[in-house]
């Protein structure tokens, strides 16, 4: 079973090389299963048992699925992330090297492992905003072929290169895109690929959001395909997982909601980012449509739960010392719980309880995760949505290698062991007494 699942999320993530391309392909298999269209400037009418979905930015999108019998009940969310460590195209992209040579001007988007986006083959995709007879229309964008290149300098022209090369953003990470041929306006190609693209002329393109991504295939591999490799599984592995989980998981007594986010890897600080109120404003138009007061979804808040879920570091077979002598995860060893004294994670003993169940009720195996105490750890989005939204949370991943190089490497097995922990979350209901018992139903 979870060589099928793997073969699906290594096809889904081919068609997302930017977070634009993610929503907008999660957004069509929610239509196909049914999910009605909400816009956040106009009125919802909300019905129980039926199933809708928002989007903003085009690069985040929060599903729900309403129960049809909520006199107790709560929410049950899982949040993963659209984008990853990239390149954007500036503005004003065109360089030139002699009149021999046309590079695009980019810039870094989130901590990246520079070394491996050098010498392979890259494209770009994401938007363009285009000026009509009547308005300005966005388009999706992907040049789906081999386009540019980040080449490395030659070991004979810098010998320390295997001793510690420090990379400069704007000299040593600006890719190639062609030869500047005799006539001075070949260099404007790239704008006229990306016209045609989007079905108009270059010279009313307004604006883009452009991005570098890996074009190397994903891959299945190790002496028994034991390993996956792709760009992106940090975090479309996680959106992938718990899309289907949504899809298939349901309760009566419960609203679930799945979440993608974009910017995470910027800190989530933007209007569509996990610290806005995208989630906060989705929920509270829900209660109050359902006929809710505003002292029953507080109630419901109490007894809500998140997953927060984004991809965890795997022990490296080179540097096992780097990870804590006591809480190491592996490869195909099942899901990770995520724990942060410093609450970079929001896991504790409950939350951390409740996924243990949930794993212990599907005969799902999982792991524990914390960093050396010596080494810092990121954060992610359970706590920076937790200050909009106070409610119980566990931060959980599926372990990976070289996390924010631009070809991950993960367990072909830990995509179908997420997949059915988050199906058993989304299929059960929660209700807590006081002092601190609870009830999981199904």
């Amino acid at each position: 079973m979870y060589n099928q699942f793997t073969k699906e999320l290594l096809k889904f993530i081919e068609h997302c090389p930017s977070s634009f391309h993610a929503i907008n392909s999660i957004e069509k298999e929610l239509i196909e299963n049914g999910f009605k269209s909400l816009s956040e400037n106009k009125k919802w009418i909300l019905q129980t048992g039926k199933k809708y979905y928002v989007t903003r930015n085009q690069s985040s999108i929060i599903a729900f699925k309403i129960g049809n019998n909520l006199d107790d009940f709560n929410f049950n969310i899982i949040a993963s992330h659209s984008d990853s460590p990239t390149f954007k195209i500036k503005e004003n992209y065109k360089l030139n090297v002699d009149k021999k040579y046309v590079k695009l001007n980019t810039e870094k988007y989130g901590g990246m492992i520079f070394s491996s986006w050098m010498d392979r083959p890259l494209s770009v995709a994401g938007r363009v905003i285009i000026k009509t007879e009547n308005s300005i229309e966005t388009k999706l964008v992907n040049v789906d072929k081999d386009l540019v290149l980040i080449p490395n300098v030659a070991i004979h022209m810098n010998k320390e290169i295997n001793t510690g090369m420090k990379y400069n953003e704007q000299v040593d990470l600006i890719p190639l895109f062609g030869t500047y041929e005799k006539n001075e306006n070949e260099e404007d190609n790239f704008l006229e690929l990306i016209a045609k693209l989007a079905k108009t002329k270059k010279e009313n393109i307004l604006s883009h959001d452009l991005f570098l991504y890996n074009r190397m295939k994903p891959s299945v591999w190790g002496s028994n395909g034991e390993f996956i490799s792709s760009p992106k599984l940090d975090d479309l592995q996680c959106a992938f997982t718990s899309l289907k989980a949504f899809l298939s998981g349901s309760n009566t007594k419960s609203i679930n909601l799945f979440c993608c986010f974009d910017n995470e890897e910027v800190g989530s600080g933007t209007k569509q980012g996990a610290a806005s109120t995208f989630l906060k404003h989705t929920l509270e138009r829900l209660s109050e449509n359902l006929g809710k007061t505003k002292e029953e979804y507080l109630c419901a808040l109490s007894t809500s739960f998140m997953l927060s879920a984004d991809n965890a570091h795997a022990v490296h077979p080179n540097h096992p010392e780097l990870s804590d002598p006591t809480n190491k995860v592996y490869m195909n060893e099942g899901v990770v719980i995520k724990y942060n004294a410093n609450q970079k994670y929001t896991t504790d003993g409950v939350s951390s309880s409740l996924v243990k169940h949930y794993c212990n009720a599907g005969k799902i195996p999982y792991q524990s995760y914390i960093n050396r105490s010596d080494i810092a750890g990121g954060s992610t989005l359970g706590n920076i949505a937790s200050s909009q939204v106070s409610i119980k949370m566990a931060d959980i991943g599926i372990a990976q290698l070289a996390m924010h190089s631009s070809y991950e490497t993960a367990g072909n097995k830990d995509t179908y062991y997420m997949f059915k922990l988050m199906e058993e979350f989304y299929n059960s209901h929660i209700e807590e007494t006081d002092g601190g018992t609870f009830t999981i139903s199904k």
